[in-house]
């Protein structure tokens, strides 16, 4: 491989294939495509006080964005917005009964995805691999 090969292209390539293979899970009766990641992801840490922040840090979308898919995904019954009892301006974002009943089957199926992501990578490496995608991400 050529060191001084445009890396863009590949990072651009590898997330497509993502995006597909995610896609590829979705419950067609139970949301849009591009609710899919954001719907695993909050299932995925359903045990947990998720908000719109960690949204826009996890997908690294703008305010606006995340605001916009978490109201469409409010109106299609899969999650709630609930403003804390101490602080209503901060409102948690809770899967809906209909999605919790797919969580099982959407860990299982994330899992999947991980361990395919992983298939043939030493530790050492994707050790590297996280730590230079992080530093690429802090640098754009």
């Amino acid at each position: 491989m050529d060191i001084h090969s445009h890396i863009g292209p590949k990072v651009s390539a590898l997330s497509n294939k993502l995006k597909r293979k995610i896609e590829s899970l979705s419950f067609p009766d139970l949301y849009a495509p591009a609710q899919g990641k954001a719907l695993h992801f909050i299932l995925m840490h359903a045990d947990e006080k998720l908000f719109q922040k960690d949204i826009e840090e996890e997908f690294g979308i703008r305010p606006a964005s995340a605001s916009e898919l978490l109201k469409n995904m409010e109106a299609n019954g899969l999650i709630r917005r609930v403003p804390l009892p101490e602080d209503t301006r901060y409102k948690q974002i809770i899967p809906s009964e209909a999605a919790l009943a797919r969580r099982r089957e959407v860990v299982r199926d994330m899992e999947n995805v991980e361990s395919k992501l992983r298939e043939g990578i030493s530790p050492a490496d994707l050790a590297v691999w996280v730590k230079v995608t992080e530093r690429m991400t802090q640098n754009l």
